[in-house]
């Protein structure tokens, strides 16, 4: 595979979208899946084997709740902190954290240049991040960095299926229903045809594999399907 193989979009762009849909992007979020995002983030959190006393990293956090998962499992010892590029979407994460009696740190850095030092976590996650990202190479090498020999590397994205009839139906829900029940809520439905349209050409299974080995940080490196292929779980364990 051509580490070019995805060329990612305008980070200018990217932030400006994610500003413009952040204060309704949990709801459309949670009617898009049907909720069951939430289930899948737990599920990451569950394989990433994290302990009581992890020292856990969440990329493109967004309104932190990944971040929030990794907080409920990992207790008062362990640390969790939770960085996004788009100020309007992390302003957010704090009042939600606090609410659920947890603290986390969240603060404003670009997974693309990560200001943390090599080797600081025992596990860095990103979820429905990467595809959103300039250089997914790039971003993948930053987060090995700072993932301790024998951590984890977790990611949670969209891919396609296997099964033809099923990705025929998942096409057509995330190209006629996505946009419109994201449009109705955040009043931006181009926007949601912009996160379809990357979700549908961006790299899955065995390809997005293959471009986590291109970055020769990885001793292994696998992945784990969510109902059918509207997702996928991957996991890279550090060198």
């Amino acid at each position: 595979m051509n580490s070019h193989l995805w060329n990612g979009p305008d980070p200018k762009n990217i932030k400006s979208l994610f500003s413009s849909i952040a204060s309704g992007y949990d709801k459309a979020n949670d009617w898009i899946t049907f909720g069951r995002a939430h289930n899948w983030r737990k599920t990451l959190v569950t394989r990433s084997h994290v302990t009581p006393t992890s020292k856990v990293l969440d990329c493109a956090t967004g309104t932190g709740d990944l971040a929030i998962e990794f907080a409920k499992r990992i207790g008062p010892q362990g640390k969790v902190i939770g960085v996004d590029f788009c100020q309007e979407m992390l302003q957010l994460a704090p009042q939600k954290s606090k609410a659920s009696g947890l603290s986390i740190q969240f603060q404003l850095a670009d997974v693309l240049a990560l200001p943390f030092e090599d080797k600081e976590f025992d596990v860095v996650s990103i979820a429905y991040g990467i595809r959103n990202v300039q250089d997914p190479l790039l971003a993948l090498k930053e987060m090995a960095r700072v993932v301790r020999p024998g951590g984890r590397v977790m990611i949670l994205e969209t891919g396609d299926s296997a099964n033809k009839g099923l990705q025929y139906l998942m096409n057509w829900y995330f190209r006629q229903i996505v946009p419109r029940i994201g449009g109705y809520v955040t009043g931006r439905r181009e926007a949601y045809e912009y996160l379809n349209r990357s979700s549908t050409h961006f790299p899955s299974k065995d390809r997005f594999v293959e471009l986590m080995t291109q970055t020769e940080m990885f001793q292994k490196v696998d992945f784990f399907t969510l109902m059918g292929g509207a997702s996928f779980i991957y996991q890279g364990t550090r060198i």
